[in-house]
């Protein structure tokens, strides 16, 4: 059987390599294995069930759960059976899924429990296609009764007597699916302008899994801790579909909470993490070492700063230098601080999904972890360029991928194109036309080129135009704010003559803050009104302004007045703040940074 769709490949995984683990879930304090066979097993179930029950191929079938075996086991049965499968945010309100499932024309949809469930009762009346829902936990739900509601066991119940029935029929259906055939409906974040259904076909989804295999050299040796949600394109492909291409081992994080804890527990060698994960993992060393004993301190700081100074050798061509200095820093010191956050036995570690402050880059560089910065998009299944491996490269987002091209079109907008490029937009003919000519897919991206390598220069929409006539974008000095341990996000404005900020602080750092100095608060936001606290964000402006040029500095903020959740319509799926959506909402803090910009202009 050919192994160029991913059920075919899957198929050939679960023939040969049954009785290996390829998932881990951690249940009751212990981390489950789960076998391929396990897998195979539970997938077949529901596929079969499914096929039994007339979907058709083509047809768009959703989930909506957070990362689970079941979740896992769902997606690759829809596929296995031709169908597309339709991945959604669980943090995503009413109103957004109720969008997509209308948009996509989904008729089942798989829910993960209670939570979910009620949601889409609430919705369906407004999704004509939708005809049934499968509850994959029935916790809380035993008494609960619906013609259009089964349970997940009483769909794969009947999926395995389909099975027993037509043994052969399942390989069959796998067989028929071809390359080009539709897989996976993605819904980009809704970041940059409405949420657009991307199309990727098993042919985009393979050649991406096969290019980022071979870069990565990811193999049956490898773990990886799954902590992003699986519906976003990043962790399904270059996460999800990447490690059961290479045999490595999937770790479902328990939730959110607990990402620090099970990267301690499962330390993984590889680690493909949005920027807001990785700004989080540096802010939890900054804010320990600030707590930390005098000779702790001290000790940190003398190990950073001589394995800074072997970062510097390098950069200069004395690769040498740079190994003699961080190998007496790190043996001592910073080996100590990577296996304390679950990193020390990191060997890829990539960041994308958002632009990265260079400073964030540097150190972890510093820290003994080649952070290798990527760029790429929904519509390219997650990867278009790479840092090359071994090269300091302060800027770039580096190369094209191997399995894949970038040019600039004359007014400096990104393009890409290669098989890992999907053909449209669903049901957006108008987008489409717009997006795609040629075979390039116009990014919406503005960069340079230089020796092969990419920089970005931010979304052809936001670019800010300076008094002095020079032209910026704003998630440069974004990403220098979040560099703080106390700014999780930041949205920087153009008001009159100067630039302003909105900033999401990070409320866990803040509240442990605030703890340590004996700062009384009786809620986050009486902490964000303490004068303590506008001093300390203050100082982290300071600071990123310190590292700018004079004419691209903040001069006045706002913090966000309140806490943003998860499923709020401010945050993106990858927690980043959606700007039309924030200056909509927080317009009467905007309009109190205008109103002193026009005090001080009058």
């Amino acid at each position: 059987m050919s192994t160029q769709t991913l059920p075919a490949l899957l198929a050939a995984r679960i023939a040969a390599h049954g009785p290996e683990t390829i998932l881990r879930r951690k249940e009751r304090g212990i981390w489950r294995p789960i076998a391929w066979a396990e897998l195979a097993a539970r997938l077949r179930a529901i596929g079969c069930a499914l096929r039994a029950d007339g979907v058709q191929p083509g047809e768009v079938v959703g989930i909506l759960s957070e990362a689970t075996p079941d979740w896992i086991a769902a997606d690759l049965a829809i596929l296995s059976t031709g169908a597309v499968s339709l991945g959604l945010a669980p943090t995503d309100g009413g109103p957004a899924v109720a969008a997509m499932l209308r948009d996509s024309g989904c008729t089942t949809l798989f829910v993960e429990g209670e939570e979910q469930l009620d949601k889409v009762l609430q919705l369906r009346a407004d999704c004509p296609a939708l005809t049934r829902i499968v509850i994959m936990d029935m916790k809380g739900l035993r008494d609960f009764t619906d013609p259009m509601c089964e349970a997940l066991e009483t769909l794969a119940a009947r999926g395995e007597q389909a099975d027993r029935a037509h043994p052969t029929g399942w390989d069959q259906g796998i067989a028929a699916i071809a390359p080009d055939d539709l897989a996976v409906l993605a819904y980009t974040s809704g970041a940059a302008g409405p949420p657009r259904g991307v199309m990727l076909t098993h042919r985009n989804i393979m050649a991406q899994v096969e290019g980022a295999a071979a870069m990565t050299g990811l193999g049956p040796q490898d773990e990886r801790l799954a902590f992003l949600p699986p519906c976003h394109v990043t962790e399904r492909i270059l996460g999800l579909y990447l490690a059961l291409h290479a045999r490595t081992v999937s770790n479902l994080v328990e939730n959110a909470e607990t990402v620090p804890e099970n990267l301690v527990e499962v330390r993984p060698t590889v680690m493909i993490a949005i920027p807001r994960v990785w700004q989080k993992l540096y802010a939890r060393v900054a804010v320990a070492v600030s707590n930390a004993i005098t000779l702790q301190r001290v000790a940190y700081d003398w190990a950073f700063a001589t394995a800074a100074r072997g970062v510097d050798a390098e950069l200069a061509g004395r690769t040498g230098e740079r190994a003699a200095l961080a190998g007496v820093a790190d043996a001592l010191v910073l080996k100590r601080v990577r296996a304390a956050i679950g990193l020390d036995r990191l060997r890829v570690a990539w960041v994308g999904g958002a632009p990265v402050s260079p400073a964030l880059l540097r150190w972890y560089r510093v820290m003994g972890i080649e952070l290798r910065e990527v760029y790429g998009l929904t519509e390219c299944g997650g990867l278009a360029t790479a840092t090359p491996q071994g090269r300091l490269v302060h800027g770039s987002v580096g190369a094209a991928v191997g399995h894949g091209e970038i040019a600039l079109s004359p007014h400096g907008e990104v393009m890409v194109r290669g098989a890992h490029v999907c053909a449209g937009y669903w049901r957006d003919e108008e987008a489409t036309r717009a997006a795609f000519a040629d075979g390039w897919l116009r990014t919406g991206d503005l960069g340079r080129l230089e020796a092969g390598l990419l920089t970005l220069a931010g979304r052809t929409g936001d670019v800010l135009t300076l008094p002095d006539g020079s032209q910026l974008s704003p998630a440069a000095i974004e990403n220098e704010l979040a560099l703080s341990p106390y700014i999780a996000d930041a949205l920087v404005l153009q008001q009159g003559g100067q630039l302003t900020a909105l900033l999401m602080v990070e409320q866990e750092a803040l509240e442990g803050w605030a703890q340590q100095n004996g700062i009384a608060f009786t809620s986050f936001q009486t902490l964000l009104r303490a004068p303590e606290a506008l001093a300390l964000v203050a100082q982290a402006v300071e600071a990123a302004n310190a590292r700018a040029p004079a004419t691209r500095r903040v001069a006045r903020f706002r913090m966000l007045d309140r806490a943003l959740a998860p499923d709020d319509p401010e945050l993106t799926p990858m927690m980043k703040l959606r700007r039309a959506v924030v200056l909509q909402r927080f317009q009467p803090l905007v309009e109190e940074m205008a109103a002193e910009e026009a005090s001080r202009v009058a």
